[in-house]
């Protein structure tokens, strides 16, 4: 197993550990959890938008916001982090978290490029080169291949992309818990 697959197939679980770590060493306050979840309730809104779009491995999503970044969900993802490193207010736990984000997702992202790379070739090839990786393009999107392209709610529950939103509520409640214990 090379570091690629582990990092893509472990990610979760080393993110449980890190949550039971940084979830300690927060330090929330009403005022940082509101910021965080307004910042991640942006996060959660992109990550949301491309799990509309986003068909696993049938066909290679070119369109919606996938016209833009190649990797919308990490994007989404990168700002949820950074909602939940807002709402911790403890920088120990924001640089934990963060570094973690960009190392792990680094390597996932790498690993997916391989793999779509082996399983959509020329088509692949040609979106990498006009799509950004992960920052998402201002200008005019990518004029996209035929593939499906329209949000669909149905795409949205299929990607499971419910369990995000799930995942950041659980914490924001934990936060309020340890804001709770702190004050009291």
């Amino acid at each position: 197993m090379t570091p690629l697959d582990f990092f893509a197939r472990q990610r979760v679980r080393i993110g449980y550990f890190l949550a039971v770590v940084v979830l300690y060493l927060s330090r929330p306050e009403p005022h940082s959890i509101v910021i965080g979840t307004c910042v991640g309730l942006l996060g959660l809104a992109i990550r949301a938008y491309a799990a509309g779009y986003l068909h696993k491995q049938a066909v290679l999503t070119t369109t919606g916001p996938y016209a833009r970044t190649r990797n919308p969900l990490y994007f989404g993802s990168s700002i949820l982090a950074l909602g939940a490193a807002i709402a911790m207010n403890s920088w120990l736990s924001a640089a934990l978290l963060l570094v973690y984000f960009a190392l792990v997702y680094t390597l996932v992202m790498r690993r997916e490029e391989i793999e779509l790379r082996s399983h959509h070739g020329a088509d692949f090839e040609a979106y990498a080169k006009s799509v950004p990786l992960f920052f998402p393009s201002l200008t005019t999107p990518r004029k996209p291949a035929a593939t499906p392209g329209s949000f669909s709610w149905s795409q949205y529950r299929k990607n499971h992309e419910y369990q995000a939103a799930l995942g950041f509520l659980l914490l924001l409640l934990a936060l309020l818990v340890i804001w709770r214990l702190h004050v009291a």
